[in-house]
């Protein structure tokens, strides 16, 4: 994996850059859909790439180990044969899962044991268990295997959790540096920056986490719970330490005007599971605001769900009130027009983001856009 560092923005720490991957060339800023289970949901993998224009899925360590399994994945040559997805994909570790099943997992030095959400069968995730799954899942990015402390936590609890995952992160070094890829592409590690809301855990985290020299870095343990100027501050505090020359991928956020502000933070890379479990619900998001779609005003607007020339095809043909019929009766076809609506309008933004940085306007665009997206029409 290569990244390239093309232009930044002088007045914030925006960031324009290219990740180029044995799957396909990455413009950053980027947002990625999270593909859990091998599938967007709802989202055929065509329109993946031809509608929302994505360049970069995820998929989920944890769910994929448990459902289809290894075995499976590499008789079908990896993910991206078994889901036919010829671009890159990256993986979480399973770390995030397990820290969300707080009341099935032990966690000790070894790793985290817990109890599957399917059938309770017991099973341990490892640093070295957890790579070994990525390497047979194939993604072109692989995440190390961390803990991320609940918010909030104690001081005491934070920092021996920070060290965990350091120590882990070695581990995880260590498994990469001696197992090889099954599929014949690479695959790079990026480590994750824990240290909660403590400012100097979050400095001596992304020192560690720098000196460790991996190809790109992860700022994890954000949008669990905290107040959104926190965010921010963590943000900024790690993007200001973490090296410039590499790619910075802010996990779990978030917001359109999350993904705005922490990109004026330095940030490079996002994912997030508002924009397709949100649609699901009847929530879309728009550069005039955000629309609940099953509300009854909706009922009689026959205008396009959104007719700007960069939207999704089906919202430019789509009306709101047809949207508004199809939720409110449950159709399925509700939450697969919603989800194209919110993955292209997430991937359109992030592609004008990074037009602005290179042409300069990237600040007081993005000033003057936050406050509308964060309106509820």
């Amino acid at each position: 994996m290569q990244f390239s560092l093309l232009h930044t923005d002088q007045p914030s720490a925006a960031r324009a850059g290219e990740l180029i991957t044995d799957h396909g060339t990455i413009q950053t800023p980027i947002f990625m859909p999270v593909g859990t289970l091998g599938t967007v949901k709802g989202v055929h993998q065509s329109e993946l790439k031809e509608q929302v224009k994505a360049q970069i899925i995820l998929g989920n360590t944890y769910h994929l180990y448990l459902r289809p399994g290894t075995e499976i994945l590499e008789a079908a040559g990896g993910l991206h044969r078994f889901m036919q997805w010829e671009g890159p994909i990256l993986t979480d570790s399973g770390g995030y899962q397990v820290f969300s099943l707080a009341h099935r997992r032990k966690i000790t030095e070894e790793g985290a044991t817990f109890a599957s959400h399917i059938d309770g069968s017991k099973h341990l995730f490892s640093p070295e268990s957890s790579l070994a799954i990525q390497r047979s899942i194939g993604a072109d990015i692989v995440m190390a295997f961390d803990e991320c402390p609940p918010y909030p936590s104690t001081r005491r609890y934070t920092e021996d959790s920070m060290h965990l995952t350091h120590r882990w992160l070695e581990r995880c070094v260590t498994f990469m540096r001696e197992s090889q890829p099954k599929y014949g592409h690479s695959q790079a590690l990026f480590p994750i920056v824990q240290g909660g809301s403590f400012d100097d855990l979050r400095k001596q985290s992304c020192e560690f986490i720098a000196s460790q020299d991996q190809p790109g870095n992860a700022i994890g343990g954000l949008s669990v719970g905290e107040p959104i100027p926190d965010m921010y501050r963590i943000t900024q505090l790690c993007c200001d330490i973490l090296p410039k020359d590499k790619p910075r991928y802010l996990m779990g956020v978030g917001t359109p005007a999350n993904i705005l502000e922490c990109i004026a933070r330095g940030v490079d890379m996002f994912d997030c599971v508002l924009p397709s479990r949100n649609a699901r619900h009847g929530m879309l998001y728009t550069r005039d605001g955000i629309i609940n779609i099953k509300n009854a005003k909706w009922k009689n607007d026959h205008s396009p769900i959104d007719a700007r020339p960069d939207a999704a095809p089906t919202s430019q043909v789509h009306s709101k009130a047809y949207l508004c019929h199809l939720i409110r009766c449950g159709e399925l076809l509700a939450g697969q027009i919603a989800t194209l609506h919110n993955l292209a309008f997430y991937l359109s933004l992030v592609r004008e983001a990074r037009e602005r940085i290179i042409d300069g306007s990237f600040l007081g665009w993005k000033d003057e856009l936050v406050p509308q997206l964060e309106r509820r029409l």
